[in-house]
């Protein structure tokens, strides 16, 4: 089955690969296939580019082969019987399908018929599936056994071989057109050509540049010579009447073409003269005492400046010996500081040490909370006794029995009261030190909790109790010693109006090793338990000369600090109050406090 013809009757050959080529306008109506419109016709009449000059494959059809839309085209020698042809485009089969009904499509063929809603065979208008269309390896076999004309047989080929074959023959195929090996080249020319078309006729060949010698591809030739080239001649820009030059000594000629603008050399010195090279020469000769009287003033200006320039060298002269003794100050300063970062260093292993004793102690105060607790049970114990000797000595009244019986009940209570009153003031003194150590802080910060707080502001206002004290907090575990005094029903000016907060400074086991009087600023705060936030705070610096801040002689110095801290009006009315409970903060500013 032949391809189709053209007007004058010769066959339109599809190259290997040649890149989609449209062959509707080269077929006329009588060649299109029955049943088949020229469009289809058209579409189905691409295929894809030929394969480079010089690569081959001799493994089967390859993607260039092989049409892109229908079934072959090619001249075959014999007409291929019907069962090889597709129900869709009419052509020689290409890569055959076979669909439940029996019928045979190109692959590309049964893919556009399966792409529409409802596929339907064009021969029977059964109903198509895809997955009930399979290969058919045997026709498929037997078409690439038939034998068809050499694809470039209207350029002289001559050959004819099976259809499989085709892909070999065409990579060496001498009438085969291939595209020109150059690759600016858009040319294609039969394979037997190639030498002849690089030899002769491309127009992007090498060739040499007749006035340098320089290779490069005749199509830049021309302009090579035009622009770049060094051995061409070129006439002088300034058209002088002197002969062409060649480009490269052009630049050394326009120093000596007398046509060529140029400016004065003595422009530097303050000449504005310019004019040709030949002007300027004259200009020379005729204002040569003008010239010697610029470079004078400009020798002069000179002169100043190098007298200026040395003046001020000897002023910076005079400043080097200041400059040097600040040198000399700065090393020092650097020495003293070194042995200040070497001092640091000793203090920091000597505060681990410290850590470590302190580690020590917590050991101890573990012992002894277990010592506390086992005196508990013991008071516990002698609690239940004495209730029980209580209980029988009740018992023995009644029975009205002797009384000497009565006096030894009594003499063994007597002791027993006693002992129990000797535990309970060991048991309030280990609370007491027990309350101090869970409690205490080491960082000059307090946050004092005060419960119940009406039940002690009732206490306040029918003068029970009229301050609360806080447990003691520290600056560092060897600093100063402190508490926070506060009267929830004020003090002074502040009595029945005011919440009053004072700062208490008490006796340290460590402030003979401490710098006095107590400088440290003091910041008092009520803290807010609502989501605001808006802890209401004030802070003081200590007066050096009262005596409130002056070395304990005493368990502890007068209170000092705010009578009217905060009002009870926005005591009540905010959220400073939560859960009967109110936090009272005091921080002391330690970052300037030496070590002990």
């Amino acid at each position: 089955m032949s391809a189709g013809g053209s007007p004058g009757g010769r066959e339109i050959q599809i190259p290997l690969q040649q890149g989609a080529i449209s062959l509707a306008n080269a077929m006329p109506l009588s060649s299109v296939p029955p049943g088949v419109s020229l469009r289809q016709a058209s579409a189905r009449s691409h295929v894809e580019a030929p394969p480079e000059h010089g690569s081959g494959g001799s493994h089967g059809p390859d993607c260039g082969f092989l049409p892109v839309q229908g079934g072959f085209r090619d001249r075959f020698l014999a007409t291929p019987e019907p069962k090889y042809c597709c129900e869709a485009c009419r052509l020689v089969l290409c890569q055959p399908r076979q669909t439940e009904c029996g019928h045979r499509f190109c692959d590309s063929c049964i893919n556009e018929l399966l792409s529409h809603p409802k596929p339907m065979c064009p021969v029977d208008m059964e109903p198509l599936f895809k997955e009930k269309v399979f290969r058919d390896v045997c026709c498929h076999r037997e078409i690439m056994a038939l034998n068809v004309l050499c694809r470039s047989h209207s350029n002289g080929c001559v050959e004819h071989m099976t259809l499989q074959q085709v892909p070999d023959h065409l990579n060496v195929c001498p009438f085969f057109e291939v595209p020109c090996p150059l690759g600016k080249c858009k040319e294609r020319v039969m394979r037997k050509d190639i030498s002849d078309h690089l030899g002769f006729k491309c127009k992007h060949r090498e060739g040499s540049c007749e006035y340098c010698k320089h290779k490069m591809p005749l199509s830049e030739l021309q302009k090579h010579k035009e622009t770049v080239c060094p051995a061409f001649p070129v006439a002088c820009p300034n058209n002088c009447s002197h002969s062409p030059l060649l480009r490269n000594k052009l630049s050394s000629h326009q120093h000596e073409c007398p046509k060529s603008q140029a400016l004065c050399p003595f422009q530097r010195y303050g000449c504005t003269q310019k004019g040709s090279n030949q002007d300027i020469r004259d200009h020379e000769a005729e204002s040569a005492a003008d010239h010697l009287r610029m470079m004078l003033s400009r020798s002069c200006a000179l002169e100043t400046k190098v007298e200026d320039v040395r003046e001020e060298l000897l002023e910076r002269s005079k400043v080097l010996p200041g400059l040097s003794s600040r040198l000399a100050e700065m090393e020092k300063l650097t020495e003293e500081l070194r042995d200040k970062n070497r001092l640091t260093d000793q203090k920091i292993v000597n505060m681990q040490k410290l850590m470590s004793s302190q580690s020590e102690k917590l050991l101890e105060v573990e012992l002894e909370l277990r010592s506390l607790r086992l005196l508990r049970e013991e008071v516990g114990e002698l609690r239940g006794a004495l209730e029980n000797l209580r209980a029988g000595l009740a018992l023995l009244e009644q029975g009205a029995r002797g009384p000497v019986a009565t006096g030894s009940m009594e003499t063994q209570l007597s002791r027993h009261d006693d002992m129990l009153s000797v535990h309970e003031i060991r048991l309030a003194d280990m609370d007491l030190r027990f309350q101090v150590l869970e409690t205490a802080s080491f960082n000059g910060t307090l946050i004092w909790k005060i419960r119940e707080y009406k039940r002690r502001k009732q206490d306040a206002v029918a003068s029970k109790t009229s301050s609360l004290y806080s447990q003691p907090f520290y600056t560092g575990y060897f600093g100063y010693k402190m508490c926070a005094r506060v009267y929830l029903n004020g003090d002074g000016m502040g009595k029945g109006t005011h919440l009053s907060l004072f700062f208490v400074v008490m006796r340290g086991e460590y402030d003979a090793l401490l710098p006095w009087p107590f400088k440290q600023k003091v910041t008092l705060m009520l803290m807010d338990q609502g989501p605001p936030r808006k802890h209401l705070g004030d802070a003081f610096k200590p007066d050096p000369n009262s005596s409130s801040f002056r070395r304990p002689v005493a368990e502890m110095n007068i209170a000092s600090g705010c009578p009217l801290f905060v009002a009870q009006t926005v005591l009540d009315t905010g959220t400073y109050i939560k859960d009967d409970t109110i936090f009272i903060k005091v921080t002391v500013d330690t970052s300037d406090l030496p070590d002990p």
